[in-house]
């Protein structure tokens, strides 16, 4: 059950963190503060998890430096969606902006959330440097590559945006997505994170690995296997949201 355990933590963490995240982010908005307060404090509680797991090769030390990521990557999650770390422009793309030009507005609303990654992806890289547990750099790192791979695709185009998981100050980004049923970048999207995700498997199942190694691939194997579901979600006719139903109930009754 090395493998077993790690998959389905990653598969509970994954589908609830993004629960709870859509249902705070759906409360009234004298709320969000608070809610953005409690996620500063449990991001330096997260780097302080990321700087004592990284000399930990125990399983336990494997366990720690995964959460430790990806409560890091729950603040960006929380300061985007609450719209304080999203970019310096506020306001729709305008209707005839193509080519380059829309991809300058589109960087431009995002700005300030990219910069943000940088920022906390070298904190995690320092905090683990030389160090034999690099699993929180692992994670990060995975998430990173597939957020950027989902947001050019949605940028390009592909047939579901799900616009209902972003709240109503941030539905001018609406208008940076492309509604098509794909686009040329998808297919070569997929098919590297399916590559990544089965040398990752492989690694995990080698039996010339240790314990902790084989439970650290476990975890980002189980991560790019999740990415990749995420982007089938992208262009196949099925209703996705309906995992995270509980997640939205907090908007309702603004609606």
């Amino acid at each position: 059950m090395q493998h077993g355990w790690p998959a389905l933590y990653t598969l509970l963490l994954w589908w609830f963190s993004t629960g709870v995240i859509l249902y705070l982010n759906g409360l009234p908005r004298a709320t969000h503060k608070w809610t953005f307060g409690a996620a500063t404090v449990l991001l330096g509680v997260a780097l302080l998890g990321v700087a004592a797991s990284a000399d930990d090769t125990r399983v336990s030390g494997a366990y720690l430096a995964f959460t430790a990521a990806l409560m890091v990557w729950a603040w960006q999650e929380i300061g985007f969606l609450l719209g304080y770390v999203t970019g310096p422009r506020r306001v729709a793309c305008p209707s005839g902006a193509r080519g380059w030009r829309r991809v300058g507005f589109a960087v431009l609303a995002i700005l300030y959330h990219e910069l943000a990654l940088i920022v906390l992806g070298a904190a995690i890289a320092l905090l683990s440097w030389g160090q034999p547990n690099q699993l929180a750099l692992w994670t990060f790192a995975v998430l990173w590559l597939m957020r950027l791979s989902a947001k050019l695709n949605v940028f390009l185009g592909v047939r579901n945006l799900n616009e209902q998981f972003l709240p109503e100050h941030l539905r001018y980004m609406h208008s940076y997505f492309r509604k098509r049923p794909g686009n040329a970048l998808f297919p070569v999207t997929v098919i590297a994170i399916t590559a990544l995700a089965a040398a990752a498997w492989h690694s995990a199942v080698a039996s010339s690995v240790s314990v902790f190694d084989a439970t650290a691939c476990s975890f980002v194997a189980m991560l790019l296997s999740l990415a990749l579901l995420e982007h089938w979600f992208m262009v196949l006719p099925l209703p996705s949201e309906k995992l995270w139903d509980w997640g939205l109930r907090s908007r309702a009754p603004h609606a």
